[in-house]
Formats: structure tokens, sequence, C-alpha cells
């Protein structure tokens, strides 16, 4: 297997999630190539390529790589991105030119910030978040390592959100309210009170329905 140049990066996860962020790597100027445990059986994702599997990944130089995760599954990506930096690898924050990011912003490694979307002054985000299409993240919010904000979700100013948690398409979450690590907020819900940790919560307003 040979060895992938300096400017390109590496997918890790041919899924629909990984097309939109080759999407995106490819406006910012990188040649893409995924790398998923489905090869060989999978050798493309559309037009692009799959050269091998997460432990091929692993063992190329990480001197010369940069890789982003593409698994929209939380407690995968956190497992794939602990391992891809205990082995070195650079993991860059993808930002789309059409989103519109503070600059007192703070966004760590590993992140994909998606088309449409805003993250206003002073807020922070972790290691390995998704901001997905045209979801806003107010002022002084706190996203933890690993969370997932999907679609239209809108977070208002103060809203903490614990790591590895999931925030449902098109749901809102009223200022400074906070949702406890690893819950799941259910699409189209309506926060207006702090979520536990490990719940899955649904509504307008949400309510927890469930232990996750």
């Amino acid at each position: 297997m040979s060895e992938v140049p300096i400017q390109s990066l590496a997918i890790l996860g041919a899924s629909g999630h990984g097309k939109v962020v080759a999407d995106l790597a490819e406006l910012l100027g990188y040649t893409v190539t995924f790398y998923d445990d489905a090869y060989p059986e999978k050798t493309t994702l559309e037009h692009w390529p799959i050269a091998g599997t997460f432990n091929d990944l692993l063992s190329l130089d990480c001197d010369r790589l940069h890789v982003v995760v593409a698994i929209g599954h939380n407690s995968i990506r956190q497992v794939k991105i602990t391992t891809l930096l205990e082995s070195f690898f650079e993991l860059p924050t993808l930002i789309h030119p059409n989103a519109i990011v503070s600059r007192y912003a703070n966004i760590e490694s590993g992140c994909v910030v998606l088309a449409g979307s805003t993250v206003n002054a002073f807020a922070t985000i972790g290691k390995g978040v998704i901001i997905n299409s045209c979801a806003v993240i107010e002022h002084d919010c706190e996203l933890a390592d690993f969370v997932h904000i999907c679609p239209n979700a809108a977070l208002a100013g103060g809203v903490k959100v614990g790591l590895g948690a999931w925030v449902g398409i098109g749901s809102q979450v009223k200022q400074l309210v906070s949702i406890g690590e690893h819950s799941l907020i259910g699409a189209g819900s309506t926060v207006i009170k702090n979520i536990p940790a490990n719940v899955v919560a649904f509504g307008s307003p949400a309510v927890v329905i469930k232990q996750s």
C-alpha cells in the first residue's frame, strides 16, 4: 500500500457523512482518500477510493498525513480519534467557507463545521465535535468533546453540552440549559430545562423518555 502525500487528507468512515466531509475537504484544497473497515469488500465511495482499513491507516507515517474522522456515532468517533491522537496523527478542524465562526470562539482539533452554521463569540468547542449544516451555537456555549449538533439545531447563549451528547435535527435549546454527557435530544425537540446524563429526551418541551 503506497503512502499518502502531505497535501492529502485521510477520511476515516466511508459513509453519508463521509461524503459531506470529503466535499468540504476538496473545497479546502485537500486530495481525499478514505479508510474504512469495510475494505476490501468496499473499495470506493462514489468516485473516492477507499485505500484500506483503520489499521492500515494507523500504519502510515503520521508526519505525512492529516486525518478527519467522519463517523457520526459519537462513541465510535471518540474511540477512533483518541487512538489517532495517541498515535500522534494530526487531526485538523475543517470549517466550511460559508460557516460563520467568531474570532473569539475556540474550536479544538478534529472538528467539522459545515455549511451555513454559526459559532458565535466565546463559544468553546471540544475535540472531535460535529457542527452540522445550518446549526447555531450561540455566544458562551460550551460543547464538550465528541458532541454532535445536527442540522438546523440551535443552541441559545450559555448552553452547556456534555461529553458525547447528541442534539437532534431541528432541535432548540433554551439559554443557559445544560445537557448531560452521552444524552440524546430527539429530532425537533425544544429543551427548556436541564437534561441529565445518559438519557434520551424528546418533545416540546423535551422530557426524558428512557435511559440511553
